[in-house]
């Protein structure tokens, strides 16, 4: 095997080898950083280019794009608020926190740090373990995979902050919004309201962007500052402090690229579980980190993206092993090994194996120069904190939105993010958790459909399978623990459950209670007309999450300190922070927030406007130059040239190399003729 790892490493040093991966690897940081693409838009967009290429250099540059996709996402993350990919959404919670005060360099040094170690021992874990893996693989079935996904709901406990109650509620709401669609057991069209777009179920893309980019968005908009606030970005000297951080913590990077790599091997479980896993996996085994996770930890960004690089080496385990992929981008390279007359299995691992070994080198290489890239340029990018509110808000509302509709090239992706959006916006503004709901969003539809093939394959008797067990076992502490450090820290039993009041608590996150009781009710009472098998995950699910509402309401309502759901231990809880980013316009009065919050949705509901009227490319530019214009009184050079830049960028890219279609709008339904000339009507 050595002797084939160093004949694939001659091999891969070919001077038009390294060629294709550099410009994967290129690719792959420019996909990154702008927000809704990410791996399998590449691997999409670069599958045609392949067909010619012999296998190493096809299987290089594919590789070297998805395994930096992970790297440079950190960037919009960190500077924005705004995950560049669904991987990368813990990184926000700490990440965007560190930039608010100045440490962007600090925050994105550590982030391409923990992201080169992730992404080589990724590499390594997959050249040592395919063939020790092979029999083990052969052992996970349906049940295993059930119990990874209810493994990974049960995080949601070290992902609530205080709230666990809150945060299994929002993740339940999670999972029936994931089986929003066309039922695959009985072809029941389950909470669809009689709109085609919802038959597939609601994409990840608009969701995610809803729930964590346009809540940060509007808190600049509403603070009228830029990213960084007041303070000054010492992008050159924060950089290395990252750097040290991850050495300085190597142990939690270590474990946490094991756990990505570890989690990445498994059919399923991608990259948007992943570094929320990680996360939670970091808050519950670091020193005081239930304290200051979520308001600027560097652990918290080690963490989250030491695993997502990792996950990509775990991936091709599978892939290559049993031609069964770990990730959606790995079914796309299942394309490449037929297109080139190669069959995933035991010939990878013998006949194949300098191949199988290219793949390693090409991951390790990636890495390392994926992250040099970001090294070099991480200056110019921390830099991009301390630009001012009204310039840079309106380019990424722009790519965001652009960004947004690729979940599916619909109208209603649009209109996904408004509403996630302004769901987002009120959960972090009501200090409800908002990772629970995207994890049980992720995780959903994986749970009922391996419940229902455990079911069919094995009946009941895949319960006492070990692994299942043992999984099951983890959950149910992962789900018990955070009750029992209640109670413990209430001394008894008694304490949580007294303190209570005679009159209500009513404000805003009552009317949120009320919403959520009246929305989940809603769903649950069109789910009882349903088929036995359509209905039966969403009213078990729905039932135990009206359970927790309605027990977190009560805490809320009638205990004498509501802040927590556990009054009981409000002394305690009091002192700890929300996993959940912080508003910066504490200063402001509610008027004032709410004048300007409703100012920041006219501005996404008039980009909605000029979209559906005279298309997607006019639109950004006319709405950069009024929103430059009206909020921040511009010079005119500027806002013409950030438009017409933004607007080439953005033809460039979605028309031109990804063909995007877009919306269509009222004067192409008036003029027909006039797409030939606008592309984007």
């Amino acid at each position: 095997m050595l002797a084939a790892a160093g004949r694939a490493i001659v091999i891969m040093s070919d001077p038009l080898r390294l060629a294709f991966l550099s410009l994967g690897v290129l690719i792959g940081l420019a996909l990154g950083v702008i927000p809704g693409l990410g791996g399998i838009v590449g691997m999409a967009l670069l599958l045609p280019f392949t067909f010619s290429m012999d296998p190493y250099a096809a299987f290089g540059m594919l590789l070297g794009m998805g395994s930096v996709t992970t790297t440079s996402d950190t960037i919009p993350a960190v500077l924005f608020g705004v995950p560049g990919t669904a991987g990368c959404a813990a990184t926000v919670l700490d990440g965007h926190p560190l930039a608010k005060q100045g440490q962007a360099g600090r925050a994105l040094g550590a982030a391409y740090s923990a992201s080169l170690v992730g992404g080589v021992f990724g590499a390594l874990l997959l050249a040592v373990s395919i063939p020790v893996l092979r029999p083990v693989m052969l052992h996970i079935g349906s049940p295993e995979l059930l119990a990874f996904a209810v493994f990974g709901l049960c995080m949601v406990s070290a992902l609530s902050a205080g709230t666990p109650l809150r945060g299994l509620t929002v993740a339940g709401f999670g999972v029936l919004l994931a089986l929003i669609g066309a039922d695959p057991q009985t072809g029941t069209r389950r909470w669809t309201l009689d709109t085609l777009y919802l038959w597939n179920g609601l994409p990840l893309v608009p969701v995610t962007l809803g729930l964590f980019a346009i809540p940060e968005l509007a808190d600049m908009a509403i603070a009228r500052r830029s990213i960084a606030g007041d303070s000054r970005v010492d992008s050159r000297a924060g950089q290395w402090q990252g750097v040290r951080d991850t050495f300085t913590h190597w142990w939690l990077v270590l474990r946490v690229s094991w756990l990505g790599s570890a989690l990445g091997a498994i059919p399923g479980i991608g990259a948007a579980v992943i570094d929320w896993i990680a996360y939670g996996h970091a808050l519950r085994t670091e020193k005081r980190a239930a304290e200051t996770f979520g308001t600027g930890d560097i652990r918290g960004v080690l963490a989250s993206e030491g695993s997502n690089n990792a996950k990509e080496g775990g991936a091709l385990v599978p892939t290559i092993a049993f031609g069964v992929p770990g990730s959606a981008s790995m079914a796309i390279l299942l394309g490449v090994f037929l297109i080139h007359g190669l069959q995933p299995g035991p010939d990878m691992l013998t006949k194949h194996l300098d191949l199988t070994y290219s793949m390693v080198w090409s991951v390790a290489l990636a890495n390392i120069l994926g992250a040099g890239i970001c090294f070099a340029f991480s200056n110019q990018f921390a830099k991009i904190a301390v630009m001012r509110g009204p310039v840079i808000l309106p380019l990424i509302i722009a790519v965001l939105m652009i960004g947004a509709f690729q979940g599916s090239r619909n109208w209603g992706d649009l209109m996904a993010l408004i509403l996630f959006g302004v769901l987002g916006w009120a959960m972090k503004r009501l200090d409800w958790p908002r990772p629970p709901l995207i994890l049980g969003f992720v995780l959903g539809e994986t749970v009922e459909r391996y419940l229902f093939i455990s079911h069919s394959r094995y009946g009941w008797d895949w319960l006492g399978h070990p692994i299942v067990l043992a999984l099951f076992a983890l959950s149910a502490w992962g789900f018990l623990r955070p009750l029992w450090r209640e109670i413990r820290a209430a001394s008894r039993v008694g304490t949580v459950l007294s303190g209570y009041r005679r009159s209500p608590r009513l404000d805003a996150n009552t009317a949120f209670y009320l919403f959520l009781v009246a929305l989940i009710g809603v769903m649950m009472f069109y789910a009882a007309g349903w088929r036995l098998n359509a209905k039966l995950v969403p009213l078990i699910v729905g039932g135990v999450s009206l359970f927790m509402l309605a027990v977190s309401f009560l805490h809320f309502t009638f205990r004498t300190s509501p802040d927590r759901d556990a009054g009981g231990v409000a002394a305690v809880q009091a002192r700890r922070v929300p996993m959940d980013l912080q508003v910066a316009d504490a200063g402001l009065d509610r008027r004032t927030v709410a004048v300007r919050a409703r100012a920041f949705l006219g501005w996404l509901l008039a980009y909605l406007a000029l979209t559906g009227l005279i298309g997607m490319l006019p639109a950004t530019f006319a709405f950069i130059v009024l929103y430059m214009w009206i909020e921040g009184r511009e010079r005119w050079g500027l806002m013409l040239g950030s438009a017409a830049g933004v607007t080439l960028f953005c033809y460039i890219v979605f028309d031109r190399v990804l063909h995007l279609a877009w919306p269509r709008t009222l004067l192409r339904v008036l003029f027909p003729d006039m797409g030939e000339f606008v592309p984007s009507l």
